[in-house]
């Protein structure tokens, strides 16, 4: 099975860029949005729209540390409810937390989401950024790259091979016995989730595409670049990246760029600024607006109206 998945290719087209969404894909002021089930009206006018891909996040615990908990829903079931209420958009994980959960559970899961959503599952797997979580799962936190890199193998191996084998160091073993079922119909976009500890060698050559955070908008060419030199693989890892963005009233309101991850200005400015990063070679951006004071409906509609139409 060596064709991926038609729509990655929506998501992550060369020589293109996308916008996608973070979910709750509004902006809230608390931990948590107040109403946890208008995601399914914001997912329905992002889709008509136009954006290309939903994105939601795994945070299994409230830290009141990091304060923000994404969705506040489970990301799998959260995605088998926004299949039901969408037809065309790309629905993707960013990303499971794959050193703490079954490499055998994230592929049924997988598949399973892909299966009903008719093919638009794309899989993002990060390594997990806060160490107060770890404990809860008995769970490792400092060999989690090594990790994330064997759970990757044994999801690829499970979704791919017909009653495969395989040697698990932290995870078991298969021997030709068992096979997962359903398969899907097309090899399973793989999207690494932020840096997730690996060498740039690695995210060149294994995921399809790779979503960053906190980049330099002055490094994201050399990134590409670096990426392009390190690659053996057939086809390049895509490239993109998430960042918080509050979409100003006034619609003129040039861009400020705070810390390289809070983009803040008015739908114009913020056109401008995107379309910089697409003649750089970004292929997606996934804008995360939970600092958007404002309308869910009324920031969509003018990100697409002066955004997607430049795109």
């Amino acid at each position: 099975m060596n064709t991926l998945s038609p729509i990655f290719s929506q998501v992550f087209g060369q020589n293109q860029l996308t916008l996608g969404l973070i979910a709750p894909f509004m902006g809230y002021q608390k931990h948590i949005p107040d109403d946890l089930t208008a995601i399914a009206d914001n997912a329905r006018l992002a889709e008509n729209l136009g954006f290309s891909a939903l994105w939601v996040r795994d945070v299994p615990f409230y830290d009141p540390h990091f304060g923000d908990v994404g969705q506040g829903l489970d990301p799998m079931v959260t995605l088998g409810f926004l299949s039901a209420h969408t037809q065309k958009i790309a629905l993707g994980t960013a990303g499971l937390i794959a050193p703490l959960r079954s490499p055998i559970h994230i592929a049924k899961s997988a598949v399973s989401v892909d299966k009903l959503s008719n093919g638009r599952f794309l899989l993002g797997l990060s390594s997990g950024d806060r160490p107060v979580e770890y404990p809860a799962f008995n769970e490792n936190f400092t060999n989690r790259a090594e990790r994330f890199r064997e759970n990757i193998e044994l999801i690829k191996t499970l979704t791919e091979q017909d009653f495969p084998h395989f040697n698990g160091k932290h995870y078991g073993d298969l021997t030709g016995n068992l096979d997962l079922l359903p398969k899907p119909k097309h090899r399973l976009p793989i999207v690494a989730i932020g840096r997730a500890r690996q060498e740039m060698a690695y995210l060149a050559n294994v995921p399809d595409a790779w979503l960053w955070h906190g980049v330099n908008p002055d490094d994201t060419a050399n990134i590409i670049k670096t990426l392009a030199d390190l690659r053996q693989k057939e086809t390049p890892t895509a490239f993109g990246y998430a960042q918080f963005v509050e979409v100003l009233a006034d619609k003129n309101s040039p861009t400020q760029l705070f810390n390289n991850i809070y983009l803040r200005g008015g739908a114009k400015g913020l056109a401008d600024f995107w379309v910089k990063e697409q003649e750089k070679g970004v292929t997606h951006l996934a804008l995360n607006l939970k600092p958007t004071q404002r309308p869910a409906d009324e920031v969509l509609t003018e990100l697409a109206e002066y955004a997607l139409t430049q795109f």
